[in-house]
């Protein structure tokens, strides 16, 4: 399974954002699915998670004004982000929880790139 993510970039504060990252490969299937964040000189945070049946989790920061979604025909998971602050500022990485229909099956974990979300005061 191969992750791309996208929709990071510059923002005012109390603007917003809307991430998306796009799953692709052959025979799998997703389970969960989250966004996590590193800002410069912290560890990385759980930012938001989806399960499969469509259940979510957040961070106390994201309660809301994040808003997790996923598109299951699309294999695509989105995160819009509103209110932005600056300390929001960081790497945002997607990842997915999945089964490779191998022979035999192969239970994973894969992490998308990040993408920069950098919010100004």
């Amino acid at each position: 399974v191969q992750l791309v993510e996208s929709g990071g970039g510059l923002v005012q504060a109390g603007g917003s954002l809307r991430l998306s990252c796009a799953a692709s490969g052959r025979r799998f299937n997703i389970y969960n699915m989250g966004w996590y964040r590193q800002a410069p000189g912290k560890q990385r945070e759980l930012v938001a998670e989806i399960t499969g049946g469509g259940v979510t989790h957040y961070g106390d920061f994201a309660k809301g004004r994040f808003i997790i979604s996923r598109d299951n025909s699309k294999n695509t998971l989105y995160l819009q982000m509103n209110s932005l602050k600056p300390e929001d500022t960081g790497v945002y990485y997607c990842y997915v929880d999945y089964v490779e229909h191998n022979d035999p099956p192969v239970a994973a974990i894969e992490w998308g790139q990040g993408t920069l979300v950098t919010v100004s005061s």
